[in-house]
């Protein structure tokens, strides 16, 4: 079947905040192979900086795939890759924590899939709204799940940001997949924690709508600054624009497109 081509108009930006000393945060664009992802390393352990890296260079290594199943497949194993290289360099420093979180946008042709681990978000903007996409990996996101908690106590909830997901902190990662099928004009947001502790997921839709990618991205950071930015902060904004209409409809594919691997 001869595949339709597509455009990814992508912005991305990266700052250290006011308050660290270090951007312990990475992230990788790489609209030819259908690949987008941010990492973040874990705010006061060991070598964040190094966690993150060490992610994203491992996602960088993925080359064009044939199908979606393969870059999904691909993807997985370079997080394990990553995990493994953590633990390794733990275990040479006698045992310190060294980790992070990732979020990663999958694309091809015309479906994408989420994958992600830890407190990073994926947003889609689309129809005029916004959606979270991807669920945060939090010890106060599982209370609000569970009903312990109600949404008004989860904001000022002491430890909040503790992480109960994260790539080189076990044995094996733990990774969560969501998928569904691209309509032209979609909007991805991904980011850092550093972004979502100050700007409101409105005021994200805002800009995204009122922008291109990198203007939508530098005008967040700019917003996220003006309110003190007590963390690092990374987004990348990837805006779906096929040049002609695909040549299948999008809910004709099969609907296990990523899950097929083998």
């Amino acid at each position: 079947m001869q595949k339709a081509h597509v455009m990814f108009e992508t912005g991305a930006v990266t700052h250290v905040g006011k308050v660290r000393e270090r951007n312990e945060d990475s992230y990788l664009t790489r609209p030819e192979t259908g690949i987008w992802a941010v990492a973040d390393g874990m705010g006061g352990h060991e070598d964040g900086d190094l966690a993150s890296q060490t992610v994203i260079e491992a996602l960088r290594s993925i080359e064009s795939p044939t199908s979606a199943a393969e870059l999904l497949s691909h993807c997985e194993s370079q997080v394990a890759v990553a995990n493994d290289r953590l633990k390794r360099i733990s275990s040479e420093r006698g045992g310190a924590i060294i980790g992070a979180t990732v979020a990663v946008l999958l694309a091809y042709e015309s479906h994408y899939a989420c994958v992600w681990s830890g407190d990073s978000r994926i947003y889609v903007v689309r129809a005029g709204g916004i959606t979270q996409l991807s669920r945060d990996h939090t010890e106060v996101q599982q209370l609000l799940s569970e009903g312990i908690i109600t949404p008004k106590e989860a904001k000022n909830w002491t430890g909040r940001n503790v992480i109960t997901r994260a790539t080189g902190v076990f044995d094996e990662p733990e990774l969560e997949v969501s998928s569904g099928p691209l309509q032209p004009g979609d909007s991805f947001v991904i980011c850092s924690d550093g972004l979502t502790n100050h700007v409101q997921d409105d005021e994200i839709l805002d800009c995204v709508r009122a922008s291109l990618s990198q203007q939508a991205c530098d005008r967040l950071l700019e917003l996220t600054l003006q309110r003190g930015a007590v963390d690092n902060v990374t987004v990348i904004v990837v805006r779906y624009q096929p040049e002609s209409a695909p040549l299948t409809r999008s809910d004709a594919e099969p609907p296990d497109l990523w899950e097929a691997r083998g």
